[in-house]
């Protein structure tokens, strides 16, 4: 697997796997995390869906170069990371109020408001990272068939527990806030509650499915 990198400043590296985006670069990613973060030049390591954001102190352009051949050994010498995760069902009920773009997304993609609920239920999750907002999980595992592109003008208030699809991903708002996926469905689950001792519902590595409770038209 080939890692690209891009300078974004004097002091924050991107790097990044082309696409397709996989469970297998994403573990690598979470490995090549714990190791850049030990690095002496790096302040903070932030994980996106197959990419790392660093974080560095000023480097002269000789001293990044060192910097990035230092990265590329990591990647060949580190393994993947497997994080053996807790499995969290999540009931949903999709469609009509609760999911109001299911039926038009099921219109484009020819497929039955049905059809789209089976393949969004039988699929297994995997929890890649938390972003966005607290404890909102980004997935992998979505059915190619169910890819569809986000509106292209936002709505300005999304409901907190509102499931939905955003190009190749599929995820939860944990709460309301504006918002561009296409809504599926709402869950009752709270993902992030800050009276418990582990606030957030979800963490890198954990898996997930949907479960149906009823289907609205």
């Amino acid at each position: 697997m080939e890692l690209q990198w891009q300078i974004c400043s004097e002091t924050n590296l991107a790097l990044f796997f082309p696409k397709p985006t996989t469970l297998d670069k994403q573990q690598k990613c979470w490995a090549l995390s714990d190791s850049i973060q030990k690095m002496p030049e790096v302040i903070e390591v932030v994980i996106g869906m197959n990419t790392l954001s660093v974080f560095i102190v000023p480097l002269t352009w000789a001293e990044l170069n060192t910097f990035k051949d230092k990265l590329s050994d990591l990647l060949n010498d580190i393994p993947s990371k497997t994080i053996q995760g807790k499995h969290v069902e999540i009931p949903v009920h999709y469609g009509g109020k609760y999911g109001p773009d299911l039926a038009a997304m099921a219109n484009d993609l020819n497929l039955s408001v049905e059809a789209i609920v089976d393949l969004h239920t039988k699929a297994t999750y995997t929890v890649y990272f938390i972003g966005f907002q607290p404890g909102f999980p980004y997935l992998g595992g979505l059915s190619e068939s169910l890819y569809f592109p986000r509106h292209a003008v936002p709505r300005t208030q999304v409901p907190a527990g509102s499931v939905g699809i955003g190009g190749e991903q599929t995820g939860v708002y944990p709460f309301e806030s504006p918002g561009g996926w296409q809504l599926l469905g709402q869950t009752d689950t709270a993902l992030f509650d800050l009276t418990k001792t582990s606030p957030t519902l979800l963490n890198a590595g954990d898996t997930l499915t949907f479960k149906a409770i009823d289907i609205h038209q």
